[in-house]
């Protein structure tokens, strides 16, 4: 098991603007070849926009792109013609397959805080699309198939033990609170990369929300 600090993470965006980018593999200038993918996950960036600020119209393709809102409302649009606003609970998937354009943005009057991770399909191309699940209950997973990637939301009371899916590849982001993983004591943007995961819990030292990608 790999554990990387949210402290190590690759500082970006535009804080004279209201966007804070925290990037927990390699992105844009912070180029580190031993760290550029683990699985099907090549991005994992906590983004905090403070109110009317956000991300223009930008290009993507051949990724899968999932959402998970911490605070705050995120609108976004994109080049599909969807027009949608993101709310925490809800996940959000933007499949980019041969292209598409989009734009992310606060429009409320609180600060945002969204993690949004990046995952490579397992054929490059297609046509763009667009899903979105309001209110995903807790251990209900959520599958990529362009992916191979199955994400598991889990929401923790203080004390209490879950079970964590076994896989070849499991990457295990706090989203908030506090957790025991095998040994290791996990904080708010801290993350695990497993590899040949088999038969592990985890508790939570607090109340805790987790985001697990088996793959």
């Amino acid at each position: 098991m790999d554990v990387r600090r949210a402290a190590e993470r690759y500082p970006g965006g535009d804080p004279a603007t209201g966007i804070e980018s925290f990037h927990a593999f390699s992105f844009g200038p912070h180029y580190d070849p031993g760290n550029l993918r683990f699985g099907a996950v090549i991005a994992c960036n906590e983004e905090r926009l403070a109110p009317g600020a956000g991300f223009d119209e930008h290009p993507h393709s051949h990724t899968e792109i999932v959402t998970w809102v911490v605070e705050g409302e995120l609108t976004h649009r994109d080049s599909t013609g969807h027009e949608t606003t993101v709310r925490p609970g809800d996940v959000q998937r933007l499949s980019s397959a041969a292209g598409v354009r989009h734009v992310e943005r606060n429009d409320g009057d609180t600060p945002l805080t969204f993690v949004q991770m990046w995952l490579a399909p397992l054929e490059p191309g297609g046509e763009p699309s667009y899903e979105i699940v309001r209110g995903i209950a807790d251990s209900t997973p959520y599958a990529v198939p362009e992916a191979a990637a199955m994400l598991h939301v889990r929401r923790l009371a203080t004390g209490e033990r879950t079970a964590v899916p076994d896989g070849r590849h499991l990457y295990v982001h706090v989203v908030s609170g506090e957790i025991h993983l095998a040994g290791e004591h996990l904080h708010p943007g801290d993350a695990a990369r497993v590899t040949n995961a088999e038969g592990l819990d985890t508790v939570g030292l607090t109340a805790a929300e987790l985001l697990i990608w088996e793959m």
